[in-house]
């Protein structure tokens, strides 16, 4: 198995791969927020939800539906900036993972990735991990 990387580049890789799979997971669980809403647990992410209130038509009157599952579309999400949020942290985890997998085929394949490759992917990693968890954290 031939390598383009250092044993830095090659701890680098997984280390990328690892955090990257780390943010894939957290954006896609609906752990962000929990609390309590008609005395049941409540949880919610950017675009899944966990026991949400709905409206009964026939009882008239709001019971909570006790299961998690994801918002019916894109505009179902409950405001503009958990949208903008869904959309960034989901770019930054894209990009996380793009740099994360083509650092770990370098461990396999030689003269994949040169130090300007290597800088690039780095700067990419850097941006994708700002959208990932900058902007998730301060909404």
């Amino acid at each position: 198995m031939a390598s383009s990387l250092t044993y830095a580049g090659v701890v680098w890789a997984f280390l990328s791969f690892l955090c990257a799979a780390a943010s894939c997971v957290g954006f896609f669980m609906p752990y962000w927020l929990l609390g309590s809403q008609l005395e049941k647990s409540v949880s919610f992410g950017t675009f899944r939800r966990c026991s949400y209130p709905v409206r009964d038509e026939s009882r008239q009157m709001t019971v909570m539906v006790e299961q998690c599952g994801r918002y019916a579309s894109f505009q179902a999400i409950p405001s503009a900036e958990w949208r903008i949020c869904t959309v960034v942290t989901g770019l930054g985890c894209g990009l996380l993972l793009l740099v994360a997998l083509t650092v770990l085929m370098g461990c396999c394949v030689s003269e994949l990735i040169s130090r300007t490759v290597g800088r690039v992917a780095g700067g990419i990693q850097f941006l994708g991990g700002k959208c990932s968890c900058g902007e998730g954290m301060g909404v």
